[in-house]
């Protein structure tokens, strides 16, 4: 590595960027409710804007991993500072224009881009500077992502009881933006991993086609739903179950701050794959306690589902990249794709659903948006309230299969590595 390569404070202006890409999912997620009410959007609307972060990530974070050895990751930082600069603003003011849906929905699709170009850079970045200890800075670093939802739905919630509105709970997201610019704009940068082996691009692009990759990329899909579905919709979800539905979203994203800050022992302990086989366990478990109590349990179940989330994402580069490490930057970004592609796809689809449950849930006779409209307190009102407390648990009971199927999936990997690791032992 040059010698001029600053590792800490690399690492520390890539956890602002992250932190950035956080806030905007955890303030997002706590004023979704209030844009509905403001602009008159109905949940599938809602749904169709909150996606779109997810799948204006996976565009940039594979177009991020065909172009980072050629443009090298600083430049695409700086690409990631004006595209989270741009969206943050457009969301400030998007009851300015003549259609704030769309508005909306072009400032999240900037987010998203932003937040996808940050990891496309930032996770060769990172193991290119701990090339011997990935999968634990892997986790430091991804729990900035954990942080700054716990700090954001915190803001969110506190500046509520206040009175301050979500313009200015999105415009604090500013401050860490310009500084990460700031900072990345004075540090250089090294070559990625995959280069300063001397990894050949054919090579690369081949690795790809490696099955244990290709099965990889399919087990991504269910744990990115299973974690950011899950937490970006869990106040919509049970904010009828619970009067501190946003809490619940804080305490899963706190046990995950602290379960990655812990992770070095725990994976030298696990492995990788033993992380994940125990993350789906826990996963499950939450995920039932959520879709199937009330009252105080419901942060118990937030607790657990906390505990079995928190290893997922990094842990899944962090295989990658231990054990194919000729996929390279464009790999690990592939991941992140698929993760966040499988969950736009889904968050659309759920969004509509939850509709449909809802109208289900309601007198046939009546347009929904009659309930919708409905002042508080009125008949139409409380009816709609009691179906929300009942649709949102239907949400997660169907998500809860996703994490079964991972169980089954994970152990089998872990069983499969372990068999491995004694054939290399008994041929040496």
């Amino acid at each position: 590595m040059q010698a001029n390569i600053q590792k800490n404070k690399l690492f520390v202006a890539s956890c602002l960027a992250l932190l950035v890409t956080s806030l905007s999912f955890g303030i997002r997620a706590g004023i979704l409710d209030a844009l509905g009410t403001q602009f008159q959007l109905n949940k599938a609307e809602l749904g169709a804007i909150a996606a779109t972060a997810f799948w204006g990530f996976p565009l940039a974070i594979i177009f991020g991993g065909f172009v980072v050895d050629i443009i090298g990751m600083k430049r695409l930082l700086i690409i990631a500072f004006v595209f989270h600069l741009a969206g943050i603003i457009l969301t400030i003011y998007a009851g300015k224009f003549s259609s704030p849906y769309l508005a909306l929905f072009i400032s999240t699709l900037l987010i998203g881009l932003a937040n996808g170009t940050v990891e496309a850079a930032c996770n060769p970045l990172i193991t290119s500077l701990y090339p011997e200890n990935k999968t634990t800075k892997l986790n430091h670093f991804h729990l900035w992502f954990p942080g700054g939802i716990v700090i954001g739905t915190l803001l969110v919630f506190l500046l509520d009881k206040i009175g301050i509105g979500w313009q200015i709970q999105v415009g604090l997201m500013i401050i860490p933006t310009l500084l990460y610019g700031y900072l990345f704009s004075k540090l250089s940068f090294p070559v990625t991993e995959r280069v300063a082996k001397g990894v050949s691009t054919a090579k690369m692009y081949r690795s790809l086609l490696n099955p244990l990759f290709i099965i990889m990329i399919i087990l991504m899909f269910g744990t990115a739903i299973t974690e950011l579905f899950t937490g970006q919709w869990i106040d919509v979800l049970l904010k009828n179950v619970s009067d501190n539905a946003l809490l619940l979203l804080t305490i899963e994203t706190g046990v995950m701050v602290v379960g990655r800050g812990f992770a070095g022992p725990v994976v030298h302990r696990l492995s990788p794959a033993g992380v994940l086989f125990f993350s789906a366990v826990f996963s499950a478990i939450g995920l039932y306690i959520l879709g199937h109590t009330t009252g105080n349990l419901l942060f118990f179940g937030a607790l657990i589902f906390g505990l079995g989330v928190c290893y997922f994402w990094p842990t899944m580069l962090g295989f990658v990249s231990e054990n194919l490490p000729e996929t390279g930057a464009v790999g690990l970004n592939l991941m992140g794709g698929a993760g966040m592609f499988a969950v736009s796809v889904y968050m659309m689809f759920m969004g509509s659903y939850y509709d449909n449950l809802l109208a289900t849930h309601l007198p046939s006779k009546i347009d929904i948006k009659a309930f919708m409209e409905a002042s508080p307190g009125s008949d139409l009102a409380n009816q709609l309230n009691e179906a929300k407390k009942l649709a949102g648990p239907e949400i997660i009971n169907a998500t809860f299969t996703i994490p079964v199927i991972l169980i089954v999936a994970f152990a089998a990997l872990f069983f499969y590595k372990r068999s491995q690791k004694k054939r290399m032992v008994s041929m040496a």
